[in-house]
């Protein structure tokens, strides 16, 4: 199996607006975008896991694989994704059809992970994703997402419609690029 990089790398010239970088995000990155994340987080849905990192970091931190939703539009990822998380759920999907996914009633998602490239995406898009998310979320959970650029990727448009708060958490340096992590929630207490 060639290495993540290189898969990487291969996976953003077939399709560079899907894949928004070159390589793999960095474990400063990882660190940050986990770092709230517990194993009392409950279950988690991570989109855009591409081959693990963010996922690694959250095993690390003990979350269970089994309290792990990916959602993957890269058939390849998703084939390495199963390999190396056989308890996680992984699907092969579009994270725009997020709402369409289905829990058991017991399940209570507790935080999303997002590796997307919402930059690149349509408004309509992120507005998909995010009405997803917030659809499985329960109160007081939260939306992850991480950025190159200087501000918060989701549009100040999307996050009014919405009702939604984005908190920049941290900034790292140690990534190429630099990066940057937001925490989404809504502005309703308890929604």
């Amino acid at each position: 199996m060639q290495s993540d990089s290189l898969a990487f790398f291969r996976a953003w010239v077939a399709r560079p607006f899907q894949i928004a970088a070159i390589v793999p995000s960095g474990r400063a990155v990882a660190e940050i975008i986990t770092r709230e994340i517990t194993p009392q987080t409950g279950h988690v849905i991570e989109l855009g896991p591409g081959t693990g990192v963010f996922t690694t970091k959250m095993i690390e931190r003990g979350v269970r694989p089994q309290h792990l939703t990916l959602v993957e539009y890269s058939q390849e990822f998703v084939e390495r994704l199963k390999g190396r998380f056989p308890g996680a759920r992984v699907l092969s999907m579009d994270a725009a059809l997020l709402q369409d996914l289905k829990f058991p009633p017991e399940t209570s998602v507790g935080a999303v992970v997002s590796g997307l490239p919402l930059l690149t995406m349509p408004a309509g898009k992120v507005m998909e994703i995010l009405e997803g998310a917030f659809r499985h979320l329960r109160p007081g959970g939260a939306f992850y997402q991480f950025t190159y650029m200087s501000k918060c990727p989701v549009p100040q448009s999307v996050l009014d419609h919405l009702d939604l708060n984005a908190t920049q958490v941290d900034r790292t340096f140690r990534n190429l690029p630099p990066a940057a992590v937001y925490r989404i929630t809504t502005r309703r207490p308890g929604k």
